[in-house]
């Protein structure tokens, strides 16, 4: 056997595998060999039958099998020794006349190649990387939540601003009847909460539904309606009052601190409020973190220049998946998927230059931690690690799973590379304002 490679650029190549009969008649003969022990052709005792008539019933079929196994191991070995970073996979090279009565083959694969490039982390233009922080007023927000929800109801005869009512929204045209509870600071304008003001159990309010609330999610889940029928719904609905309630807040005590945190790791007020802002600026950081992952890869991708062989993949991914595109679509799917493709190559590399690996233990590790986590929520704070163990095991045992940490790892390191080299301006703020100037003012 002869493999021999022609590069046509720095991007393309074509591989050429010869095959001579001493590469594969022994392997067929042995497998026609082991046939005639155990075909049953009428006519002839089982393993009995001519050789030649074997050769004839079966021989094309496993000279062709066993040719295209030799081919496909011999250029998997050849990509492998020759270290060809090779983008999609081979393309064989059509050839309709294949004579398979000679005594040797010849075949031609097309190569797309990586190109070689070096990735510069260092911007121009400084990338921000915020430091969101958990402000007084979203502290004391959270803990009026808290006494909120951990407060008592308390009878009322008449709405009042802060009354929680209950009652039923109806529309028998479009058969709409659904019993919710709600406050009056969900509706977008002043004057629908007005008309609530004063009124009693069994008093009937007239709405209408366009403009009734800020987001269509919330008129969606009021009126029991599709996302669909939400959107833009135009009409007036009855509400029914049945129920009125205030919710005095919870005292902030050590029975309210010790339902919050059953370990008894908080004692007084300012320690729940250091425990509010802690636990808010972890889940902070990692909004951060994927921001400024977000900015590099987005600065990545548009400074780092290099070709691809373009040609190659989009004739590649025009059998590569489940269902055989034409030439157009093949194109179509290449120009969507090239931001993507390029900043794979990208991270590969900084991946490579920069070391990154993740070990089965980082990814056990990480797994346990999580389930500490979600353990945790459920009142279980010491789980032992033999529990652990055998959890992360049943987790790891699925593949995708197991990738998945794999990737988040790898995200995790990245990002740690980027705060080490990158060229990143620190700023920092509210969570509030970190929302308004990244997402806008929603």
């Amino acid at each position: 056997m002869n493999i021999t490679r022609e590069n046509l650029d720095a991007l393309n190549a074509v591989v050429k595998v010869d095959i001579a009969k001493e590469d594969y008649s022994d392997k067929v003969d042995k497998i026609l060999s082991d046939y005639r022990k155990t075909a049953n052709i009428p006519g002839f005792r089982k393993g009995h039958v001519p050789m030649g008539m074997v050769k004839k019933q079966y021989g094309k079929a496993v000279l062709v099998d066993e040719v295209n196994k030799l081919l496909q191991d011999a250029l998997n070995k050849y990509l492998t020794e020759e270290k060809l970073d090779v983008l999609g996979q081979p393309l064989p090279k059509q050839k309709d006349d294949i004579n398979w009565d000679a005594d040797g083959f010849s075949f031609e694969f097309e190569l797309g190649l990586a190109p070689e490039f070096d990735v510069n982390l260092k911007s121009k233009k400084a990338i921000t990387h915020y430091n969101i922080v958990a402000d007084d007023k979203m502290i004391d927000e959270q803990i009026e939540r808290i006494q909120k929800q951990y407060g008592k109801l308390v009878p009322q005869d008449v709405v009042e601003k802060d009354s929680e009512i209950t009652g039923a929204y109806k529309n028998e045209e479009n058969e709409i009847d659904n019993t919710v509870t709600l406050t009056l600071d969900k509706f977008k304008g002043k004057a629908t909460a007005k008309k609530f003001i004063g009124a009693k159990a069994g008093d009937v309010i007239t709405l209408k539904t366009k403009g009734l609330y800020e987001d269509d999610h919330d008129l969606m889940h009021a009126l029991k309606v599709s996302h669909d029928e939400a959107h833009g719904l135009e009409i007036e609905v009855t509400f029914t009052i049945s129920e009125i309630n205030k919710r005095e807040l919870a005292d902030l005590d050590q029975e309210l601190f010790d339902k919050l945190f059953p370990s008894k790791e908080v004692t007084s007020v300012t320690e729940l409020k250091t425990k509010i802002k802690e636990d808010a600026e972890k889940q902070f950081k990692q909004q951060s973190d994927q921001k400024l992952l977000n900015d590099v890869t987005e600065y990545l991708v548009d400074s780092t220049k290099f070709d691809l062989p373009a040609e190659f993949l989009t004739k590649w991914m025009q059998t590569s998946g489940e269902k055989e595109m034409d030439e157009a679509q093949a194109k179509e799917e290449y120009e969507k998927s090239e931001k993507s493709l390029r900043y794979q190559l990208i991270e590969g590399k900084l991946i490579q230059d920069n070391d990154i690996q993740v070990t089965i233990e980082d990814i056990k590790g990480h797994a346990k931690e999580m389930i500490k986590a979600q353990m945790a929520q459920f009142g279980q704070m010491n789980p032992s690690d033999e529990e652990l163990e055998g959890i992360a095991a049943r987790v790891l045992g699925n593949q995708e799973e197991a990738r998945r940490i794999s990737e988040q790892l790898i995200s995790q390191k990245l990002i740690e590379l980027y705060k080490e080299k990158a060229n990143l301006k620190a700023k920092e703020l509210s969570y509030e304002k970190f929302v308004k100037e990244v997402y806008g003012d929603k």
